[in-house]
């Protein structure tokens, strides 16, 4: 199998985006970055399709929230879909991953269904734009077992083949996994890796106590205790490794050069 191709998720500067958003997409640019994952972008995809081609970038990937069951009605539901994935298309978008839904609906094995049967929905919806579905994860969805298994492999087990999962190392390792046998498990359902590394937390989510990103301890690609090298070798149909920060304790664009050269040095590229 080919290696996957590198992108970046643009959450990871979004602040210096609030303030500089033409001067920080090139500097992504200049970092040798040629592909990004957008975040919220259905409502600005024009204007933002224009900043990516303004710096050279291209995206292929995005997260928009569209698993949420408190619409009203099958109708206003559809017409959420609809604009998420115009929105995905202007931007030349192949997969929309919905990037996170909330503890509360990972405990029950009837809302872990629920969410499965959305899911499944969306990819219906989204083949008829040419367009793929899938799910991120983060930690709260491995917490709770169901039939014996965590509820987030019991939810993969629900999806239509369609559907794609874009696994979090990261999360993955402080949901209590070891990210390489549950890639293993995973297969090819697996499209895309968010490459982050550092320490293995307790899990924030069901903690009750706010969550604050810097608690994490996330730190450059291959300076942590992700086996991200193990990851990598294993998820072979993986088409994509995202570099990732939800927080960084530094200049982020130095964090995101290291995650460049760890990936560079693995043979993964634009």
């Amino acid at each position: 199998m080919p290696a996957p191709r590198m992108a970046l998720q643009l959450y990871s500067v979004r602040h210096l985006l609030e303030t500089a958003q033409e001067r920080t997409l090139a500097q992504v640019r200049a970092l040798g970055l040629h592909t990004v994952e957008v975040y919220d972008f259905v409502g600005r995809s024009d204007a933002l399709s224009a900043a990516l081609r303004g710096a050279g970038l291209t995206a292929r990937t995005g997260h928009a929230g569209f698993l949420s069951p408190d619409t009203s009605s099958a109708s206003a539901r559809a017409a959420r879909l609809e604009e998420t994935f115009q929105a995905a298309r202007a931007l030349g978008l192949e997969s929309v991953f919905d990037p996170f839904v909330a503890p509360d609906r990972w405990v029950d094995e009837k809302d872990v269904a629920a969410t499965a049967g959305l899911l499944n929905q969306a990819a219906e919806a989204a083949a008829a734009h040419g367009l793929t579905v899938g799910y991120h994860n983060h930690s709260q969805e491995f917490v709770h077992a169901i039939k014996g298994i965590s509820a987030f492999e019991f939810f993969a087990g629900l999806l239509d083949p369609r559907v794609k999962l874009e696994i979090d190392l990261y999360w993955a390792a402080v949901g209590g996994n070891d990210p390489v046998s549950l890639l293993e498990r995973l297969g090819d359902r697996v499209e895309a890796l968010h490459i982050k590394d550092g320490a293995v937390i307790d899990d924030p989510f069901f903690s009750g106590a706010p969550f604050d990103p810097a608690d994490t301890g996330q730190v450059a690609p291959g300076q942590g205790q992700i086996p991200l090298d193990a990851a990598l070798s294993t998820a072979r149909h993986a088409r994509w490794a995202v570099i990732e920060f939800d927080h960084y304790d530094g200049d982020v664009l130095d964090g995101i050069a290291a995650g460049v050269r760890y990936l560079h040095a693995k043979g993964i590229g634009r």
